[in-house]
């Protein structure tokens, strides 16, 4: 019975209540084993991701990376490049990079700091970077010949500057900043075109010396230019000026104005109290007189009314010049020079005489008959 029994269990051949239990067994076995499987698959799959990702991670942060060090280089080499521009002149260390392309400049620049003195001409410059107040020692910034468009407000923390030079370049606009410049003694903005104003707070440069704003579009002389005490040269040639400030005798250091090429049609009266005026350029105007009063400007003595559609048709009369070798001397005279207009002073003074005499006249006359 035992082994009958021993063979039939082993054969399967289970009682109606094993066959349930083992069937139970059999099936949470392969359960188990399915979801093991599962498991196990979900954890490859994971596994792979994340390798995956790993890998597009390297290659991401590698690209980056690689990009980085390319930058870096390429900082270098261009900084390489720019220390080979630097000369000392004068005392002064100056960058000097002339008809080479530099529309911008770049960063790196910043770490030659220590320059005193900018030349950077004819290189297609399009803007003075905004990191300039990093050059705290810069004496002259001289950005002239170029296509520089705006001057940047952080201008005013060059606090040492002496010179600004941006002639011939696209400059439109002139922040106020640039008044904190207090050691600014020169400044030349000639050949802007459209320049045409400059803020009232460029009166506080105080020791500004030389001011040259030719060949622009003013139609009158700035405010602030009148106030700036320490001016000794200016040049307004070849804008639209067509008068000039009464109070222009504020100006007591100047010393050389050049007015030529404008659509001036009157001198003030007040002109002729520039005492320290010695060159005065009015050729190509619109001038019809001469101020009488300017006969007394002792100190003139360089002045030029050339190409002015004066009233009166003055000539100053030839004059020969014996040399010591008893040659004749060439009349180096300026012909519409100080000489000329003394003459034309004197002979509009003879004139307005003559036109009183003759109005004394016809008066006396005039009297008579009626009585």
């Amino acid at each position: 019975m035992t082994d009958n029994c021993l063979t039939t269990g082993w054969r399967g051949e289970e009682a109606p209540g094993e066959r349930s239990e083992v069937t139970m067994a059999r099936g949470g076995l392969c359960g188990s084993v399915s979801s093991i499987k599962a498991l196990w698959e979900t954890r490859i799959r994971k596994i792979q991701e994340d390798e995956e990702q790993q890998t597009k991670s390297r290659e991401k942060w590698g690209g980056a990376r690689g990009r980085l060090c390319a930058g870096v280089w390429e900082d270098r080499a261009t900084l390489a490049r720019l220390k080979q521009k630097l000369q000392t002149e004068d005392g002064r260390l100056v960058l000097r990079i002339e008809q080479e392309e530099w529309k911008v400049l770049p960063g790196c620049l910043v770490q030659l700091s220590h320059v005193q003195e900018w030349q950077i001409h004819r290189t297609g410059l399009q803007k003075v970077p905004q990191f300039i107040h990093s050059f705290q020692n810069v004496l002259v910034l001289d950005l002239s010949r170029n296509s520089v468009s705006e001057i940047p407000t952080q201008i005013g923390k060059l606090t040492r500057l002496r010179e600004l030079l941006l002639s011939y370049n696209r400059v439109q606009f002139v922040p106020e900043e640039l008044s904190c410049c207090e050691n600014l003694e020169r400044l030349e903005l000639a050949m802007n075109q459209n320049l045409n104003h400059l803020p009232d707070q460029l009166r506080n440069l105080k020791k500004l010396q030389h001011l040259d704003l030719s060949m622009n579009d003013f139609t009158s002389v700035p405010d602030c230019v009148v106030d700036l005490p320490a001016l000794e040269w200016l040049d307004l040639g070849g804008n639209s000026l067509q008068t000039l400030p009464e109070d222009i005798h504020r100006m007591e250091k100047l010393h050389t104005m050049w007015l030529q090429r404008n659509q001036l049609q009157k001198l003030p009266e007040n002109i002729s109290r520039m005492k320290s005026l010695d060159t005065l350029v009015l050729s190509s105007n619109r001038l019809k007189d001469i101020p009488s009063l300017m006969e007394d400007m002792s100190n003139l003595r360089f002045v030029n009314f050339r190409d002015n559609p004066l009233t009166l048709d003055v000539q100053l009369p030839a004059r020969t010049l014996k040399a010591e070798d008893g040659e004749d001397e060439e009349d180096d005279r300026e012909m519409f020079g100080r000489d000329f207009m003394q003459m034309y002073i004197q002979e509009a003074r003879k004139r307005a005489y003559a036109v009183l005499n003759m109005h004394h006249v016809i008066a006396e006359s005039s009297s008579i008959t009626s009585t």
